[in-house]
């Protein structure tokens, strides 16, 4: 028998005309984000904004308040203009309770409790809150950051109580977020995307409605390989991180400037050191790596290890400022903190290693203050309202977070009680010479050829 030869045109048609109609059908779906933070809200504007209504939930009253009066509670590039664009257009509406929708996504805290263990109450609450809403063909989406079998252990049993048949009537998948703060909207474009059903269907869903705007691949995979994988990512760089912090005490001792060391390391091409500093924040660094010491602590010895090292140096700062203070005479000195945020250019304050420098400090018995540029509201006991408030009594500038605005500084026109202040900066983010010239002594964390000079 003779076989009929495809046209390459025409069979190009039965692909393209499906696509369009998915497309079309994406564009026709109501969303539900609950938790509006810092990953929820940018989520739920970027949907609102590609063409979706959507609609975000937050306990968080004067959030939701601000929200819909096109005001912002978190900073994030770009969002203010995204978040008027969506509420202008009648897309985007926030309330503190859920809606009847087509697609939930799922994107509130999952922080760790005091002993380390994770607290998945957050997780919890939120399946339970959409429960009642929940209508057959449904999919919920887990966009936070959890331990492996989270979705499996703590959101169906939820989810069961709708009284629908899991993976035919209702589909559940996890879709960790991928992007960093400052690049949140850059990110969640061009970034692949991990997306985990609990099975194939409801993977395809959701990669279908991520594609309303997601540029990177879409890869697809089971629930818990995908709670995995995100817990992977933020581990091997909390290891790599304490890799840093480990060798940047090793050249404090040896007369080595570490940032220099690192830098001639990373021009290898297999080889990718990080750069270390006073501890890890951030909700994600800070915290995923326990996840996975809790589900396994007999086998998860480097991790754990990573985790103490990391969590040590905020006291390792501290000492190493006392240390400064005591070598040019100053006992129980007064510090500046430049930075409360776990990074720069961002007003996230979450699990900060400065907020834990400050402590250490007052535990050492030195007296503290703080300013942050970009932390609008007072958040902490010890911040100011300017720098100049912060830094008049002191007798040494800690820089905790390397903001633009500490960088482009003025040394010179910082008046501080002493003649020739101590600047102590743990992110080689300052100008040494700069500061010199503005009679600064200036150190940094990790330069031991500086501290070899010191004590020759």
């Amino acid at each position: 028998m003779r076989r009929r030869r495809k046209c390459p045109v025409n069979s190009a048609i039965p692909e393209t005309i499906p696509r369009k109609a998915k497309v079309e059908n994406i564009m026709q779906k109501k969303l539900c984000v609950v938790g509006l933070g810092y990953i929820g809200l940018p989520t739920a504007v970027m949907f609102a904004n590609s063409g979706l209504q959507v609609h975000g939930v937050d306990k968080n009253e004067h959030a939701v308040k601000l929200i819909n009066n096109k005001q912002l509670h978190i900073e994030e590039n770009g969002l203010q203009q995204r978040l008027e664009q969506a509420v202008d257009e009648g897309h985007f509406t926030a309330s503190t309770t859920p809606v009847e929708a087509d697609v939930y996504i799922i994107a509130v805290p999952s922080p760790i409790n005091p002993d380390n263990t994770a607290n998945l109450e957050f997780i919890r609450q939120a399946t339970a809150s959409i429960v009642p809403y929940v209508k057959k063909g449904a999919l919920v989406i887990l966009e936070s950051t959890v331990p492996p079998k989270t979705v499996e252990n703590v959101m169906l049993p939820e989810l069961r109580k709708t009284g629908l048949i899991l993976g035919e009537e209702l589909f559940v998948s996890h879709s960790p977020e991928r992007v960093i703060p400052g690049k949140i909207f850059e990110e969640l474009v061009n970034n692949d995307r991990i997306v985990g059903g609990i099975n194939p269907k409801s993977a395809e869903l959701t990669k279908e409605l991520y594609q309303a705007f997601v540029q990177g691949t879409i890869h697809l995979t089971d629930a818990t390989t995908a709670e995995l994988v995100k817990v992977m990512e933020n581990t091997y760089r909390d290891v790599n991180i304490a890799f840093a912090n480990e060798l940047a005490k090793i050249a404090e001792g040896i007369d080595v400037d570490i940032w220099e060391a690192i830098k001639f390391a990373n021009f290898h091409p297999r080889v990718n050191i990080h750069t270390p500093g006073p501890g890890v924040g951030g909700h994600c660094i800070a915290v995923d790596p326990w996840f996975l010491v809790e589900l396994a602590p007999d086998k998860a010895d480097i991790i754990k290890k990573a985790r103490l090292t990391n969590d040590g140096m905020p006291l390792y700062t501290a000492h190493r400022a006392q240390k400064l203070l005591s070598q040019f005479g100053i006992e129980n000195g007064k510090v500046a903190v430049l930075g409360l945020a776990f990074k720069g250019n961002v007003d996230d304050m979450r699990e900060s290693p400065a907020t834990k420098v400050i402590e250490a400090l007052q535990g050492l018995g030195m007296e503290v203050n703080s300013f942050d540029p970009h932390i609008k509201e007072l958040q902490h006991p010890t911040q100011t309202e300017t720098i100049e408030e912060a830094i008049q009594d002191a007798d040494l500038l800690l820089l905790t977070t390397d903001h633009d605005e500490f960088k482009q500084l003025d040394p010179a026109s910082l008046k501080t009680k002493q003649p020739r202040p101590i600047m102590l900066d743990t992110k080689n983010a300052l100008n040494p010479d700069r500061w010199e010239q503005a009679e600064y002594r200036f150190f940094k964390l990790g330069d031991g050829k500086k501290e070899g000079q010191l004590y020759s």
